[in-house]
């Protein structure tokens, strides 16, 4: 299609494609947007022919980004984001009080945009901000100690999908090792799916290794990676200066993308919950 036919980019052909991203099924995105199905379908048609671009594809469970639409999904999602930011200037400010829950392993000055955002965009909200193992956060969801949370899994999964990340075996600039001997890994010690990760990775492929760091904290993990003592798994936005990913020639395990979603508990206040939601999204998606 010549670029002159193509139709035009419009607010609803995003907002219909990021409810389909976050909730990956047409029939559950169509509900939340209160339309049917079918008119649903139309509007990704419309928003592909307008793109030249495929933007996903079906499977068992629903629907699944291609990567151009992996490509799509944190530019639409800032949009919407700014679009909602837009028509809140004109209502009245938002007040009560929101708890919500951020996973720690965020880059800090991704994790500062965000607080900053919050903190700009909603004075007049009382939000309290758990940082820390995402892993905790449904149940603390399910029973009222959260409001809302983004959680870290290797598959999207429950709630919203607010984006996948690349992880890598992580090492420092100035690392070298033996490849006959055993890896040294840093791990969390935490007992989540990102600290078994590692270890269940080599262990499938049966690589000797020696667990020389571990620690609850991300950061110390971090510290650790960068600091020479050992070989870790990190997400793409975590490796800082003075690191690298980990070289071919370690003949490291694949690693599977990270998903990232959004959990919102059934009391939670509509209007600050749907507002605290684009900040996320919006913060996340600048990062």
């Amino acid at each position: 299609m010549k670029k002159s036919e193509r139709m035009k980019l419009s607010s609803d052909l995003l907002r219909a494609f990021v409810a389909i991203a976050e909730h990956g099924h047409l029939t559950l995105a169509a509900e939340s947007l209160n339309r049917t199905q079918s008119a649903l379908s139309v509007q990704l048609r419309k928003l592909e022919a307008t793109l030249d671009a495929s933007l996903f594809e079906r499977h068992a469970k629903g629907m699944r980004l291609t990567p151009d639409g992996e490509k799509l999904l944190p530019l639409a999602q800032r949009i919407m984001g700014d679009l909602y930011h837009a028509q809140s200037l004109f209502e009245q400010p938002l007040r009560g009080k929101i708890r919500v829950g951020i996973p720690d392993h965020y880059d800090g000055t991704v994790f500062e945009k965000v607080l900053i955002k919050f903190g700009k965009d909603y004075p007049h909200l009382d939000i309290f901000v758990k940082s820390g193992c995402s892993s905790g956060f449904p149940a603390a969801i399910a029973d009222g100690r959260l409001d809302i949370a983004v959680v870290a899994s290797s598959e999207p999964g429950q709630g919203k999908l607010l984006e996948t990340e690349l992880s890598h075996w992580a090492e420092s600039e100035t690392f070298e090792c033996d490849p006959d001997t055993p890896v040294p890994l840093a791990v969390l010690d935490r007992g989540c799916w990102w600290s078994k990760l590692p270890v269940n990775l080599l262990s499938q492929e049966q690589r000797a290794f020696n667990v020389t760091f571990k620690s609850e904290s991300f950061s110390n993990l971090r510290c650790a990676i960068r600091a020479g003592l050992a070989i870790g798994i990190l997400p793409a936005r975590a490796i800082q200066s003075g690191m690298r990913v980990s070289p071919a020639r370690r003949n490291l395990p694949a690693l599977p993308a990270m998903s990232r979603s959004l959990l919102v508990g059934p009391a939670s206040p509509p209007e600050i919950t749907i507002a605290i939601a684009a900040a996320l999204k919006n913060g996340l998606a600048s990062g």
